[in-house]
Protein backbone atom coordinates (compact mmCIF):
# COMPACT_ATOMS: atom_id res chain seq x y z
CA UNK A 1 0.00 0.00 0.00
CA UNK A 2 1.31 3.19 -0.99
CA UNK A 3 1.18 5.93 1.50
CA UNK A 4 0.11 9.71 0.07
CA UNK A 5 2.20 12.58 0.82
CA UNK A 6 0.97 15.74 2.69
CA UNK A 7 1.41 17.81 -0.61
CA UNK A 8 -1.04 15.38 -2.26
CA UNK A 9 -3.81 15.43 0.84
CA UNK A 10 -3.25 19.84 1.32
CA UNK A 11 -3.29 19.78 -2.70
CA UNK A 12 -6.59 18.03 -2.97
CA UNK A 13 -7.87 19.98 0.54
CA UNK A 14 -7.42 23.47 -1.52
CA UNK A 15 -9.37 22.31 -4.30
CA UNK A 16 -11.90 21.00 -2.64
CA UNK A 17 -12.10 24.10 -0.72
CA UNK A 18 -12.24 25.97 -3.79
CA UNK A 19 -15.31 23.86 -5.18
CA UNK A 20 -17.27 24.45 -2.60
CA UNK A 21 -16.75 27.93 -2.09
CA UNK A 22 -17.93 28.74 -5.58
CA UNK A 23 -14.48 29.13 -7.77
CA UNK A 24 -15.50 31.06 -10.49
CA UNK A 25 -13.13 29.58 -12.94
CA UNK A 26 -15.00 28.62 -15.55
CA UNK A 27 -12.40 28.49 -18.99
CA UNK A 28 -9.13 26.89 -18.95
CA UNK A 29 -8.61 27.12 -22.68
CA UNK A 30 -6.84 30.03 -21.98
CA UNK A 31 -8.92 32.74 -23.78
CA UNK A 32 -8.51 35.30 -21.71
CA UNK A 33 -11.30 34.58 -19.02
CA UNK A 34 -10.37 35.61 -15.29
CA UNK A 35 -10.03 32.80 -12.76
CA UNK A 36 -11.45 34.18 -9.13
CA UNK A 37 -11.77 32.38 -6.08
CA UNK A 38 -13.45 35.12 -3.87
CA UNK A 39 -16.23 35.61 -6.63
CA UNK A 40 -15.54 39.49 -6.68
CA UNK A 41 -15.88 41.00 -10.24
CA UNK A 42 -12.63 39.90 -12.62
CA UNK A 43 -10.48 42.29 -12.61
CA UNK A 44 -9.51 42.17 -16.40
CA UNK A 45 -13.69 42.24 -17.05
CA UNK A 46 -13.49 45.52 -15.54
CA UNK A 47 -11.11 46.95 -17.86
CA UNK A 48 -12.50 48.80 -20.98
CA UNK A 49 -15.83 46.83 -20.01
CA UNK A 50 -14.01 43.50 -20.59
CA UNK A 51 -12.13 44.42 -23.82
CA UNK A 52 -8.64 43.30 -22.98
CA UNK A 53 -6.45 42.64 -25.53
CA UNK A 54 -4.39 39.76 -25.76
CA UNK A 55 -1.65 40.19 -29.09
CA UNK A 56 1.24 42.07 -28.03
CA UNK A 57 3.90 40.89 -25.99
CA UNK A 58 2.96 42.89 -22.53
CA UNK A 59 -0.04 43.11 -20.50
CA UNK A 60 -0.95 46.21 -20.10
CA UNK A 61 -3.03 46.11 -17.22
CA UNK A 62 -1.36 44.33 -15.23
CA UNK A 63 2.24 44.88 -15.72
CA UNK A 64 3.40 41.65 -16.32
CA UNK A 65 4.37 39.73 -20.00
CA UNK A 66 0.77 38.42 -21.93
CA UNK A 67 2.54 34.60 -21.42
CA UNK A 68 2.49 34.58 -17.92
CA UNK A 69 -0.61 37.09 -17.04
CA UNK A 70 -2.46 35.16 -14.59
CA UNK A 71 -5.12 37.90 -14.31
CA UNK A 72 -6.16 37.56 -17.65
CA UNK A 73 -5.67 33.34 -18.50
CA UNK A 74 -7.34 31.16 -16.63
CA UNK A 75 -5.42 28.15 -17.09
CA UNK A 76 -2.26 30.18 -16.02
CA UNK A 77 -4.46 31.28 -12.75
CA UNK A 78 -5.57 27.42 -12.22
CA UNK A 79 -1.52 26.72 -12.71
CA UNK A 80 -0.28 29.17 -9.93
CA UNK A 81 -2.94 27.78 -7.60
CA UNK A 82 -2.30 24.51 -8.03
CA UNK A 83 1.96 25.29 -7.31
CA UNK A 84 0.28 27.78 -4.11
CA UNK A 85 1.13 30.64 -5.86
CA UNK A 86 -1.84 32.66 -5.12
CA UNK A 87 -3.02 35.46 -3.25
CA UNK A 88 -6.06 35.07 -1.85
CA UNK A 89 -7.21 38.30 -0.82
CA UNK A 90 -6.38 39.77 -3.72
CA UNK A 91 -7.61 36.95 -6.54
CA UNK A 92 -4.33 36.85 -7.99
CA UNK A 93 -0.57 35.29 -8.87
CA UNK A 94 1.13 35.67 -5.55
CA UNK A 95 4.02 36.55 -7.54
CA UNK A 96 2.39 39.04 -9.21
CA UNK A 97 0.44 40.42 -6.45
CA UNK A 98 2.22 44.35 -6.77
CA UNK A 99 0.08 45.02 -4.14
CA UNK A 100 1.07 42.88 -1.33
CA UNK A 101 4.74 43.19 -2.56
CA UNK A 102 4.69 46.44 -4.71
CA UNK A 103 8.41 45.68 -5.20
CA UNK A 104 7.25 43.10 -7.75
CA UNK A 105 5.89 45.89 -10.09
CA UNK A 106 9.99 46.69 -10.59
CA UNK A 107 11.21 43.77 -11.32
CA UNK A 108 8.63 42.94 -14.04
CA UNK A 109 8.75 47.08 -15.16
CA UNK A 110 12.74 45.89 -15.77
CA UNK A 111 11.87 43.28 -18.18
CA UNK A 112 9.89 45.26 -20.24
CA UNK A 113 12.40 48.30 -20.02
CA UNK A 114 14.96 46.05 -20.95
CA UNK A 115 13.07 44.62 -23.78
CA UNK A 116 11.75 47.71 -25.16
CA UNK A 117 14.02 50.65 -23.74
CA UNK A 118 11.46 52.80 -22.05
CA UNK A 119 9.36 52.14 -19.15
CA UNK A 120 6.55 50.52 -19.53
CA UNK A 121 2.58 51.73 -18.71
CA UNK A 122 1.04 52.19 -15.18
CA UNK A 123 -0.76 48.63 -14.40
CA UNK A 124 -3.96 49.32 -13.42
CA UNK A 125 -3.87 47.79 -9.55
CA UNK A 126 -7.24 47.23 -7.99
CA UNK A 127 -7.39 46.38 -4.23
Amino acid sequence: MQMVSTKTILAGASLLLALASGCTQSNSSGTGEKATLSGRKPVAASINGGQHSHDSWWCDEHGVPEEVCGLCNSKLAADFQKKGDWCKEHDRPGSQCFICHPELESKFAAQYEAKLGKKPPKPVIER
